[in-house]
């Protein structure tokens, strides 16, 4: 188990069991809209959290590119790294919160750290996963910790727990439907309001609802990621992201 081509490690599914009588402490990497929406989460809904975790949730440290910069959030209370790296092996982080972003680099390179630390990992990076994301669940399974994602992936939904969780007695068959939401958006408007694609491509980007990327969205990179690890859940195997027809 856990080799490629075999079934998928059962850490990308399941996890390991961990102690609930002390609190967990957070190392979040990276401070974009998401980090710093975590951060106003945790701060502003602590008596909530613990009793809905039965253990109180704090946050230790904190990791971006840019330390002087205004996030709207205060950040004077949690330690800083620079590094990643250094953020994802620091004694006093239990859970390393990946929000960097990108298939490789600092993300990965974290991650991996983590794991090999025997820290449990969250992460809402599909490019990661769709890429390493069977590596990364066998090093979970290695140093019996745990890989979590439902944020990657139709969040909102969520799908990957009912995937995991709802439908583990299921046989899928096929996996299907809107995996990029931009590109939902930008073709109902063409259709509807009969408008050009340049048109409605601006507009989309004026309303923030493009990658920093646009590409990753209309390219088809985006859902090809969600796909991909989608199906990898779905049918419990190795999907190639490199393989895929996009």
């Amino acid at each position: 188990m856990g080799k490629i081509g075999k079934a998928i490690p059962r850490q990308f599914l399941y996890g390991a069991r961990r102690d609930m009588t002390s609190s967990l402490k957070l190392g979040i990497a990276g401070l974009g809209t998401v980090g710093t929406g975590l951060v106003k989460i945790v701060q502003n809904h602590a008596d909530l959290l613990t009793a809905r975790a039965g253990r109180a949730i704090e946050i230790s440290a904190v990791c971006a590119q840019t330390r002087n910069k205004y996030r709207g959030v205060s950040l004077e209370d949690y330690a800083w790294e620079d590094d990643p790296v250094a953020l994802a092996k620091r004694d006093d982080v239990d859970i390393f919160v990946e929000l960097i972003g990108g298939s490789d680099g600092p993300a990965k390179a974290a991650t991996e750290a983590a794991l090999k630390a025997g820290k449990d990992v969250i992460t809402a990076n599909k490019a990661m996963l769709a890429i390493h994301g069977h590596q990364l669940a066998e090093l979970a399974e290695l140093n019996n910790c745990t890989i979590r994602f439902e944020a990657a992936v139709a969040g909102g939904i969520p799908v990957v727990k009912a995937l995991t969780e709802s439908l583990s007695g299921n046989k899928i068959s096929r996996v299907m439907g809107v995996m990029n939401g931009t590109c939902n958006y930008i073709l109902t408007r063409m259709e509807n309001a009969k408008l050009p694609y340049d048109e409605v491509f601006q507009e989309a980007n004026n309303l923030g609802y493009l990658e920093a990327d646009p590409t990753l969205d209309v390219g088809g990179i985006d859902a090809g990621h969600k796909l991909a690890l989608l199906a990898s859940i779905a049918f419990g195997t190795k999907v190639d992201f490199d393989a895929m027809n996009l």
